[in-house]
């Protein structure tokens, strides 16, 4: 990339939605940053810019620009539907949905120059290791992002508590860089930690993301799924199963921030004064929020079923084991998936005899 570009770009979000947007609009305080994603997501951000809450209350304002309209810079958020604008980026947060990863790869194999760094930001683990096995001639790191996003019009809202982690490789070079990442990371005020033991992270993550297929089934907003003890009942049960498996291939759970995630399913067993006092040191919940799978089977959307649930029934089935429980919850979303009108809405008590739980 020639430094002399007026379009240089610190980093390029490849696949603008609400995790997007938001992890990149605090980075363009300080940095030059360019959304590239769909004209849906793109068009309120023309018209009004992009707004930003977090979860503590802060508020962001950043005018939009068109990337190939003039120079990027901090301050100013970029945005644009062309994959081209990947040429001039150091640094690719990739932020689409995990079934999209081999379509991003061809982009970022298209456009991007080799040696950038290139960051996943995506659920489960599929994501981050596809992106490794095809882009070998890049600095590819695997990330988590730990809270959950919630976008109306222009307007970004963070709506749980929790930080975002990058991979610390071992490779020094490559260390160093994602040290410089998560400087600017810390600087937007993005609570950030970087992580040797990446892998295990994101076997730790995707533990508590067993709740969304469980959310999404039900169709209610996280709190309200997580003040009924037969539905945190269905997900301990979910957890417990994928524990068993962790534990036969040597998986070791590790700690998320605040969060234990190897507690998790005794939290979630207990009566409902004793679970809120214990779960409102550990995380902060939006009354509103919803997970993002739930979100896309509301709008009629393939969901990432395959790569959260999914992850524990193929480790199962490695090691000769199956996870009947965690396979039931992928059967019944993608049923779901094909009626497509949206969640079904299911009643604990009705979801757990689907489960073969009652």
């Amino acid at each position: 990339m020639n430094n002399r570009d007026a379009k240089a770009l610190d980093y390029l979000v490849l696949g603008a939605g609400a995790i997007g947007c938001y992890t990149g609009g605090w980075l363009a305080r300080d940095r030059t940053v360019a959304l590239l994603g769909r004209a849906s997501i793109l068009d309120p951000l023309r018209s009004h810019g992009l707004e930003l809450e977090s979860v503590s209350g802060s508020d962001l304002s950043l005018p939009a620009a068109e990337f190939e309209s003039g120079p990027a810079r901090p301050g100013v958020v970029c945005i644009t539907e062309s994959p081209s604008a990947l040429s001039h980026c150091k640094t690719i947060l990739v932020c689409v949905k995990s079934a999209s990863t081999d379509e991003a790869v061809e982009q970022i194999q298209k456009y991007a120059s080799p040696g950038a760094t290139v960051i996943s930001l995506q659920n489960g683990l599929g994501a981050a290791r596809i992106l490794k096995e095809n882009l070998k001639d890049y600095n590819v790191l695997a990330g988590m992002v730990t809270y959950n996003v919630v976008r109306t019009g222009n307007h970004f809202r963070q709506s749980t508590s929790g930080p975002l982690m990058i991979e610390l490789p071992s490779d020094e070079p490559k260390a160093r860089v994602a040290r410089m990442v998560h400087a600017d990371m810390e600087a937007a005020g993005i609570e950030a930690y970087l992580r040797p033991d990446m892998e295990n992270v994101q076997w730790s993550k995707l533990l508590l993301n067993l709740n969304n297929g469980i959310n999404a089934l039900a169709g209610v907003p996280i709190r309200e799924m997580l003040s009924n003890r037969a539905y945190r009942r269905i997900i301990a049960s979910c957890m417990k199963e994928a524990i068993h498996t962790y534990k036969k291939a040597g998986i070791k759970l590790v700690r998320l921030g605040k969060i234990l995630p190897g507690i998790a399913p005794a939290v979630l067993g207990l009566p409902d004064f004793l679970f809120f006092r214990v779960a409102s040191t550990m995380i902060n919940i939006d009354p509103t929020a919803m997970t993002s799978l739930a979100q896309d089977l509301i709008a009629g959307k393939k969901t990432e079923i395959d790569f959260i649930n999914g992850e524990v029934v193929r480790l199962a089935r490695s090691l000769g084991m199956k996870a009947p429980l965690n396979a039931a919850v992928v059967q019944l979303v993608k049923e779901a998936e094909e009626k497509g009108s949206g969640s079904p809405k299911m009643p604990a008590d009705a979801m757990a005899r689907e489960l073969g739980l009652s």
